[in-house]
């Protein structure tokens, strides 16, 4: 993920939405305030806005919002029920979570921004379009070099040998690569 967010910071802002927001779920709230009170826990939190293939993920809503109150997901199992991921943290301490908070001006919320993280699958699409891109652009360069040296060889040549009207299509070509350029 991009820039690092750390457990005091996560903290903070946990503290903050629990003392403005009300969980449709009780419960919830109280996972939420076990979580900021596990160090340990706390810096493998992460929360994101798309949560789309990821191992391990909460969705909570407050009661302002429309939205189921809480879901956790995990290698593609969905419960409603608080309790089995407050065990599944408390027994894997050393695995991700990623939550999904959903909550009235939450996209203009600077306290939510603070902690806002990318979803690291997207992430990895995104480095993996870039690294395509640069790879593209290396080929692209490589064939006008060769291009172009085989232009050069062939003008020498055609020059060598006194063919004036093939040095005069190949100074065309060239001009023209040398254009597109």
């Amino acid at each position: 993920m991009g820039e690092v967010i750390n457990g005091a910071e996560k903290k903070y802002f946990i503290k903050w939405f629990l003392e403005n927001y009300e969980l449709q779920n009780r419960e919830a709230e109280w996972l939420l305030q076990y979580l900021a009170s596990n160090d340990h826990i706390l810096e493998r939190v992460h929360f994101i806005d798309n949560f789309k293939n990821l191992p391990k993920t909460i969705l909570m809503s407050t009661k302002c919002v429309q939205m189921t109150p809480f879901k956790f997901y995990k290698n593609r199992r969905v419960t409603s029920d608080v309790e089995k991921a407050f065990l599944d943290i408390h027994n894997n301490p050393q695995e991700d979570i990623y939550i999904g908070l959903f909550f009235k001006d939450r996209s203009v919320s600077p306290e939510y921004a603070a902690v806002l993280e990318t979803n690291p699958q997207e992430e990895a699409r995104e480095t993996d379009a870039l690294v395509s891109l640069q790879a593209e652009l290396i080929l692209d360069t490589a064939i006008r070099n060769y291009q172009l040296a085989k232009l050069y060889e062939q003008i020498d040549l055609a020059l060598d040998l006194g063919d004036k009207k093939r040095f005069h299509e190949l100074a065309n070509q060239l001009k023209d690569l040398i254009e597109l350029g």
